[in-house]
């Protein structure tokens, strides 16, 4: 240790004034978490002194200053001009002899071996970095395989003049930090051999929801500059906290990124670095097995122990399978938002989809397109225009707040351009493909990262609104309201609104979004014609077989709503397709009856316990027993759907048993939807078989009345609180209270009618379950009406 270079082992998460974020924070790990089982690449750093000194002994202080405070960074030209002239100011003055020689001597202890090929990174490190309330992330350069010590004396000074990139100069404006009193420190770090590898980022939380109870992982191959900058599209994980601490299977979620290129070590003599594609095979595979996913995981969770809050972690797997951390700073959006306030964005008309991509943040943004090819077209972007570009970098952020939504071909949900978008609050839809030529120049578009992780871009100016509810402390009333929860991809963010838990997750939505392909059609794979063989095997990339990738699908799905409102009650109803519906999906008409009246013909328990589809329920109970038992995740309640007969009854819980399904077995509960008059009438006989029922009020009042609720020629008559309806669901719910058995209900018609939730509060039902955007508003109503 000398006054201008610190050892990493000697620096703790206190030195941020000395050697920056990064740097204190690679220290703080190496010293206080090694022994946790966090391995971090060694290295030393130089002081912010010695950045001091530098600029003081080439008396650039006055002059950077000068130039600094005449400049407006909102123009774009001028903040270019100038942070070129300060940069070049920089490279062009020498290292002090002190700060050359101690450099020179750390850099030799490090190269024990004396031999030239040690290779590392150069990274930068800013006193105002890495901050609880400022992120900066990717505003200074970082170099990487850098060999030799003329190399590493060039990069530290290269990263030097990072400091005053054009990004670097506007971010600092735009969260108040004075120019001068930040400074510089460089970190040289031993590479990890990630080119051969695995690299990417992972949050501790959400990135989008806030939701705390998962890690996020995005991951891709080579060196992990490429996840960081946003160049390539990478997979994306997600592991939950509460499951991975019982030592159980805790993945989630898994989506495959296209992972076309990757970064590798370059043996040229005029780069450190280079681009390669990835194969083709390759890319159809994940970057990360199981295993490495739970170790991810399992650090993560430890470092953010450790630092008591969320963080953001870079990290790499050499060739030889070892991992490494090799960045953790605090996450800067999430955690810091008012949780006494919520905003919901919301559009209030559906129009033509043109691209799609991965939602950053929950706005909507809309404009005319504004189509950017390169940097240097930046100063065309005008305040609400819609940025649409190959992919964004940090060198954008000047011109980033000025748009409405942006809009990428490249780049994923944890990629620097991604974490200050959500610092701007600036809606992005990343990793497109496409979008630079499907979105024409000038063209009017409605940017939506409101409908899930999946971002969608409308063709026109659609009418939305906000939505903002302040302390929404619910009063307690003498029944649970529940929410409705069909797509996995919202549950996180539905956490955030009051709720006792789910009344109903139906399977239909995972297995039409999620897998899209008839279930039988996958389990007689190779009796498919060509061309859906072709389109099955375009689906199921990342998945070993077609039935693992149905039945992962379907655990991936559940397991997530399941986890995300654990330890609450989460009711899945299995799948209640007709047959009109299942035809529509990938090789379905091959397997389907043409019905005259799908509504009440082939579905439910009738097509669960039939031995045409019988091996296909099997794979659902296969999945529902992978979320129960294998992840633990206990509070699951299975429902079976428009049970007929008691026969079916009977048949179903038997099934579900033989399958490992046992009703009662390790607290298992097992439901019927209470849907045709025949379960209201034999209300008692019923519940012989179930722990209860929840009342499918559409269904009901369809099948009671003797109408199609989809014809529009009798549509005027359907109503929920028909006299006859209402008296058949006043002995159904007087029938479960009889024997304490549950009874709530899940249809449309107390989110629509909140007078319709008070009649049935009024009757004693244990729990409303409702669409996400009525429960306050009917909660609040009941409890208005109960004197809560």
């Amino acid at each position: 240790m000398t006054q201008n270079i610190i050892w990493f082992k000697d620096l703790g998460k206190n030195d941020v004034d000395i050697v920056g974020g990064k740097n204190a924070s690679l220290g703080e790990m190496i010293s206080k978490l090694t022994k946790a089982g966090i391995r971090v690449p060694n290295g030393f750093a130089t002081t912010a002194e010695a950045f001091r000194s530098f600029i003081a002994h080439n008396d650039l202080e006055k002059r950077i200053n000068d130039e600094l405070n005449e400049l407006d960074v909102d123009d774009v030209d001028a903040l270019q001009k100038s942070g070129a002239r300060i940069r070049q100011w920089v490279i062009d003055s020498p290292l002090q002899d002190d700060l050359q020689q101690d450099i020179t001597s750390a850099w030799e202890d490090m190269n024990a071996s004396g031999r030239d090929e040690l290779s590392v990174a150069v990274r930068s490190s800013a006193t105002a970095e890495d901050l609880p309330d400022a992120s900066f992330a990717g505003q200074q350069e970082t170099y990487l395989n850098v060999r030799g010590i003329d190399a590493v004396l060039y990069h530290i000074k290269q990263v030097f003049a990072s400091l005053y990139n054009d990004r670097a100069i506007s971010y600092r404006v735009h969260q108040n930090f004075v120019h001068s009193e930040v400074a510089l420190s460089a970190g040289i770090q031993h590479m990890v051999g990630s080119d051969k590898g695995t690299s990417g980022v992972m949050f501790t939380l959400d990135t989008e929801s806030g939701f705390r109870d998962v890690v996020f992982i995005t991951a891709s191959y080579g060196l992990g500059e490429t996840v960081v900058q946003g160049s390539v599209n990478p997979d994306e994980f997600y592991v939950h906290k509460k499951t991975l601490s019982a030592d159980r299977y805790a993945i989630l979620n898994r989506k495959l990124g296209s992972k076309a290129i990757k970064m590798i070590y370059s043996e040229e003599l005029n780069e450190t670095t280079k681009i390669v594609p990835v194969d083709p095979a390759m890319q159809q595979q994940f970057s990360l097995t199981d295993v490495q996913l739970h170790e991810l995981a399992y650090r993560a969770v430890i470092i953010e122990k450790h630092y008591r809050r969320p963080m953001d972690i870079e990290w790499a797997i050499d060739g030889d399978g070892l991992l490494y951390i090799v960045q953790a700073r605090p996450e800067t959006v999430m955690s810091r938002q008012n949780v006494h306030v919520t905003e919901r964005y919301k559009l209030n008309q559906s129009g033509e989809v043109l691209i799609r991509g991965r939602a950053i943040g929950k706005k909507i943004g809309a404009g005319n397109a504004r189509v950017i090819e390169n940097l240097n077209e930046m100063d065309q972007v005008q305040t609400g225009d819609v940025l649409v570009t190959d992919m964004t970098d940090p060198d954008w952020e000047p011109v980033m707040k000025r748009a409405a939504a942006i809009i990428t071909n490249r780049g994923g949900r944890t990629c620097h351009a991604a974490i200050i978008a959500r610092e701007l609050g600036i809606p992005a839809i990343v990793g497109c493909g496409n979008a630079t030529e499907i979105i024409k120049e000038g063209q009017a578009v409605t940017a939506s990262c409101a409908e899930g992780d999946e971002g969608l871009v409308y063709r026109d100016l659609l009418d939305f609104d906000i939505e903002t509810s302040t302390d929404l402390k619910m009063p307690h009333l003498d029944n649970k309201m529940m929410i409705n929860v069909g797509n996995p991809s919202r549950a996180f963010d539905f956490t955030s609104i009051p709720n006792n838990g789910v009344g109903l997750a139906r399977l239909e939505f995972i297995i039409n979004n999620s897998i899209g392909i008839h279930p039988k059609a996958l389990l007689e794979f190779n009796q498919q014609e060509p061309d859906i063989q072709a389109e099955i095997v375009k689906r199921i990339a990342g998945y070993s077989d077609p039935v693992t990738f149905y039945v992962n699908k379907l655990v991936e799905g559940i397991s997530t709503i399941v986890a995300a409102f654990s330890p609450k009650q989460v009711i899945v109803r299995m799948s209640d397709f007709k047959s009109n519906e299942y035809a529509n999906m990938v090789g379905g008409p091959r397997y389907e009856p043409d019905e005259e009246n799908p509504m009440i013909g082939f579905r439910g328990a009738s097509r669960y316990i039939s031995e045409d589809f019988r091996a296909c329920f099997e794979l659902e109970c296969r999945a529902l027993k992978t979320v129960y038992d294998d992840m633990g995740l206990t509070n699951l309640t299975i429902m079976i759907p428009f049970v007929r007969t008691l026969e079916e009854a009977e048949t179903i819980i038997r099934l579900l048993a033989e399958n490992g399904l046992k009703r009662g077995e390790n607290g298992l509960k097992i439901i019927m939807m209470c849907e045709i008059p025949a379960n209201a009438i034999l209300a008692e006989e019923f519940l012989e078989f179930f722990d209860g029922f929840s009342i499918g009020s559409n269904d009901m009042t369809q099948l009671t009345l003797g109408l199609d609720r989809d014809s529009g020629l009798i549509s005027h008559l359907f109503y929920e609180q028909d006299p006859a309806v209402k008296k058949l669901l006043q002995g159904v719910i007087a029938t479960c209270l009889k024997h304490n058995k549950y009874i709530g209900i899940c249809g449309q018609g107390p989110s629509d009618y909140p007078e319709f939730a008070l009649w049935l509060v009024e009757q004693g039902i244990d729990s409303i379950s409702l669409t996400p955007d009525s429960v306050v508003q009917t909660w609040q109503y009941l409890g208005e009406k109960q004197g809560k």
